[in-house]
């Protein structure tokens, strides 16, 4: 990608705008309208635009409020990193208090609503009083504010996205996820008791009365009151915004290393690891109050005996604890679907509730290994005394067996009996401590297994590097032959050619005619083919060429360093001789080495 530099220019980094003369510095060349794409090294992938200033900094932190440098086209400014990563760190703890605020808005309203229904339901009032109305109102007042508060939060979630993602436009956040949340949400919190006394009429069939039809007036604020509870999800995000593993930096960044996503349910898995007791006890007591509450709501309009709270915490308990006597049942639809939540909801605490008394119940690891030692010791006394009870049974039948002049046979089978006792026990206490070494086997503890995974681990490293570098001075060996090899050829050449150098002056040196006789035939030797007296044959022993007599006769330059020949190798210099007492040794060479010739040549000659 190029990036066309025009009169804008890269910005200095962060930590660099604190220093005076940095900011001076860009002041200069802001109002000189210099570039800086030839003096900075890096470039940008994405029009990155200068002169912005970090987030406190804009707020009036760190210098006065900032004037910055429109862009070309829409006068849009992008922030760098600095910038997002204050501003983000403003929105998370807005967020917080936001979430807060609604919390205790939701609260309220529950409370102010459950307090009018009560007053109502007593008489202290009617639904058409002011004191009625001023309540409704403040409710509905409470919930407007909550409403408001929800949508504060929702937009802070969007302008966190678009600083994560680097996002311009807030409507790529707006999945139809998050506006079914938006919107789920809105809904939830926007159901309360209106202002006013509106009723209408409520049929059903009363268990308790043979099923008879029941019909009853029943006041609208009972159906608009119990979805109130709904708003108390607030409670968990309020507990996910304050935990100290979604607001520590070093938590969230191991998270995102492990890709662990710091969610609610994250949250409670983390409380019920960590205090398991104290959240059940609270969600138990909690769902037993509310639910009593609005099954008695649902039912006091209907049947009598659920007008007592005591009975209907009567029914949410024996319902919870899965039991269920029968002497009390719910009528309406509202109240059997509570119960039946409320079943559901008891059997989970339930299964919670043995998994974490069995958690309590069991040993530690230090514990454990107490435990094993001290079995391992009684184990090993009493696999001593039980070999020590074999040893004295073998005895003492060998005794009243051998060592008695009258073997008293009952005796006998007295100690035989005993004998096998011990073998038994024997065998048993083996088997016990062999149970007890698995058992101890399956609670390993895990730092010495870690140490000793690391320790191989590092060892297995180690040796690696070792064989790396093997391996790579190997290479440079095998390298290094391969380069030998491909110069031996030139090698050999040069050798061989510096060996028949060498025996060509040592030739030359011991036999100086046929030397000169080849310097003199060397123009000869090409086309003609070589004769048994030729240079090519200095060693041959045949009668020589006219040529080699004058060669002969060559007078070689004496030596600085070497003696004369004649006085180093006297067998080897040859005689002076004359053309004729030549031609007569060359006459005798032949009848000697023919003697048919010799023979014709004196029958000639007679």
């Amino acid at each position: 990608m190029l990036l066309v530099c025009s009169h804008s220019y890269l910005r200095k980094p962060v930590s660099t705008l604190s220093i005076p003369s940095m900011k001076s510095g860009f002041g200069n060349r802001e109002n000189k309208g210099e570039s800086v794409c030839n003096e900075e090294a890096g470039v940008a992938l994405v029009g990155v635009r200068s002169e912005y200033p970090r987030y406190m900094e804009e707020r009036g932190l760190g210098g006065g409020i900032y004037r910055g440098v429109s862009d070309d086209k829409g006068g849009k400014q992008k922030p760098n990193v600095g910038y997002r990563l204050g501003r983000r760190k403003a929105l998370f703890e807005k967020r917080k208090r936001i979430s807060d605020y609604a919390l205790v808005m939701g609260m309220f309203g529950i409370i102010v609503m459950v307090i009018e229904n009560e007053l109502s339901s007593a008489g202290v009032y009617t639904k058409h009083e002011f004191y009625s109305t001023a309540l409704k109102t403040l409710i509905s007042v409470s919930t407007v504010i909550l409403l408001g508060l929800i949508v504060a939060y929702h937009a802070l979630e969007v302008q966190l996205f678009m600083i994560d993602n680097c996002a311009d436009d807030w409507r790529i956040a707006m999945t139809w996820q998050r506006i079914t949340q938006i919107a789920l949400e809105l809904v939830i919190c926007a159901i309360h008791p209106i202002p006013g006394d509106y009723k209408f009429k409520w049929t059903t069939k009363l268990s308790n009365k043979n099923k008879e039809l029941g019909e009853a007036i029943v006041p609208l604020d009972v159906a608009l009151s119990l979805p109130m509870f709904f708003r108390l999800y607030l409670i968990c995000r309020v507990m996910l915004l304050h935990s100290k593993l979604f607001t520590d930096a070093s938590s969230r960044s191991i998270g995102a290393l492990n890709r662990i996503n710091f969610n609610t349910r994250f949250v409670l898995k983390t409380l019920m690891t960590i205090c398991p007791g104290t959240v059940l006890l609270v969600f138990m007591v909690s769902l037993w109050i509310i639910a009593s509450w609005t099954l008695r709501q649902c039912e006091r309009f209907h049947d009598d005996e659920h007008a007592n709270l005591l009975n209907s915490m009567w029914l949410i308990a024996i319902t919870f604890l899965s039991v269920g006597f029968g002497d009390i049942v719910p009528n309406t639809y509202c109240g059997r679907g509570i119960a039946v939540s409320t079943g559901i909801m008891g059997a989970g605490c339930t299964a919670l509730l043995v998994a974490v008394v069995s958690r309590k119940l069991e040993l530690t690891r230090a514990e454990k290994h107490v435990h094993n030692f001290m079995m391992d010791t009684q184990l090993t006394k009493r696999l001593k005394n039980a070999a020590a009870n074999v040893l004295r049974e073998t005895w003492l039948i060998y005794k009243h067996t051998r060592l008695v002049k009258r073997v008293n046979p009952g005796r006998v089978r007295t100690h035989q009996r005993k004998f096998l006792l011990a073998i038994y026990a024997l065998r048993k206490v083996k088997m016990d401590q062999r149970k007890l070494m698995d058992n101890a086997n399956t609670i390993t503890d895990m730092a010495k297994t870690q140490n000793t995974v690391y320790e191989i681990v590092s060892d297995m490293s180690t040796r690696q590097d070792a064989l790396e570098e093997r391996i790579s001075s190997l290479e440079e060996k095998i390298q290094t032959v391969q380069e030998q090899l491909e110069s031996l050829p030139e090698v050999l050449t040069r050798c061989l050619t510096q060996h028949q150098d060498r025996v060509d002056q040592r030739r030359n040196f011991l036999h100086p005619d046929t030397a000169m006789l080849a310097a003199s035939s060397t123009g000869g030797l090409q086309s003609q083919p070589p004769t048994i007296g030729s240079p090519l044959f200095p060693h041959s022993r045949s009668i020589p060429s006219p040529n080699t007599t004058q060669a002969s006769t060559y007078q070689w330059p004496s030596s600085p360093i070497l003696p004369p020949v004649s006085s180093r190798t006297p067998h080897l210099v040859p005689d002076t001789v004359t053309p004729s007492s030549s031609h007569q040794m060359a006459i005798a060479n032949s009848a000697h080495n023919n003697p048919t010739h010799n023979h014709h040549h004196k029958s000639s000659g007679s």
